[in-house]
């Protein structure tokens, strides 16, 4: 598809994760001309998880890869059509839709958004540059080069305690680093984290440097509640002090909340109509597998109502 190719469908959605799965499926159900765009490999954030165990139907939980790959087989068996490609820009002509991406621009009758969150970075000195020499986002990616070392996670979330539990089959010690003096994350998640041996928090504790020539050797931390300043010899940091919409490619089209998230109704419509918001990109989102999938579901039906309240005659 060349620059300025405009092929035609009548929904496009928009990220390749739980929620835009779901939505292709139901689209691709209903008989939809349905394209599926994913910049990187489709899955979304899920991908990372070591094993959900909250999704229904599994009762020995599965890994995040093993749903998504699921996901995956059930859309391609109803005939989804993927794209690999960045969008740029969602723009309205009329009754179309246009989709910018970096393989040209895509009209259509209606349009799910479904990107999902982009992971949150700790922005100090450092960690540009150590990133993939020590500085990491996804232990499930890189936990096992940092076997019998000592590292830290960054963040006190879900994610970062998820990111610890990685790091303990590899690691010889895990350090939590947090700005509170307790964790955000669910109770039984933080019960099996500290059951764990390996596992030691510092608390009231932001990184403000991390340190190091060609690789990581350490961080540059500072108390909150005291101002005190200390180094952390470590040989990796992995970061998840949560995640942002990622919902710049919009440009200010649709309605968002202070954080950047899509305002859409129960019926996951957006301030256009025509284009839907589904998963963590919405807001007020649960930011769950299961609810990300929900919510594509509705969406697609959302859509095809749409589309063929508008049919040409």
């Amino acid at each position: 598809m060349g620059e300025g190719t405009k092929e035609r469908y009548q929904l496009v959605v928009i990220g390749g994760g739980p929620a835009g799965l779901s939505a292709a499926i139901y689209a691709a159900r209903g008989r939809l001309d349905t394209l599926l765009i994913e910049k990187a490999a489709i899955g979304g954030q899920i991908m990372n998880a070591e094993k959900v165990e909250n999704y229904p139907g599994f009762p020995d939980g599965i890994s995040g890869f093993e749903l998504t790959e699921l996901m995956q087989r059930q859309a391609s068996r109803w005939g989804i059509k993927t794209l690999t490609a960045d969008v740029t820009a969602v723009e309205v002509a009329g009754t179309e839709r246009l989709v910018k991406t970096s393989e040209g621009v895509l009209r259509c009758r209606a349009a799910i958004v479904a990107t999902g969150s982009l992971r949150g970075k700790l922005g100090v000195p450092g960690e540009d540059r150590l990133l993939g020499k020590g500085v990491s986002y996804c232990a499930t990616c890189d936990g096992a080069f940092f076997q019998d070392e000592v590292v830290a996670v960054v963040g006190g979330g879900n994610a970062a305690v998820t990111e610890a539990m990685t790091l303990t089959r590899f690691a010889r010690k895990v350090l939590l680093v947090h700005r509170r003096n307790e964790l955000r994350a669910t109770k039984v998640v933080q019960e099996n984290l500290f059951a764990e041996l390996k596992v030691e928090a510092i608390w009231d504790t932001v990184v403000e440097e991390v340190i190091g020539q060609d690789k990581v050797e350490g961080l540059r931390l500072k108390n909150v509640q005291t101002g005190k300043t200390s180094s952390l010899a470590i040989s990796g940091v992995f970061v998840a002090t949560g995640l942002q919409p990622a919902t710049a490619f919009l440009g200010g089209l649709l309605e968002l909340d202070p954080q950047g998230h899509i305002m859409a109704n129960e019926s996951m419509e957006t301030s256009i109509p025509g284009i839907f918001a589904a998963g963590d990109v919405r807001h007020n989102s649960a930011k769950q597998c299961i609810t990300a999938a929900g919510d594509g579901a509705t969406a697609a039906l959302s859509a095809e109502r749409f589309i063929i309240e508008r049919r040409n005659p």
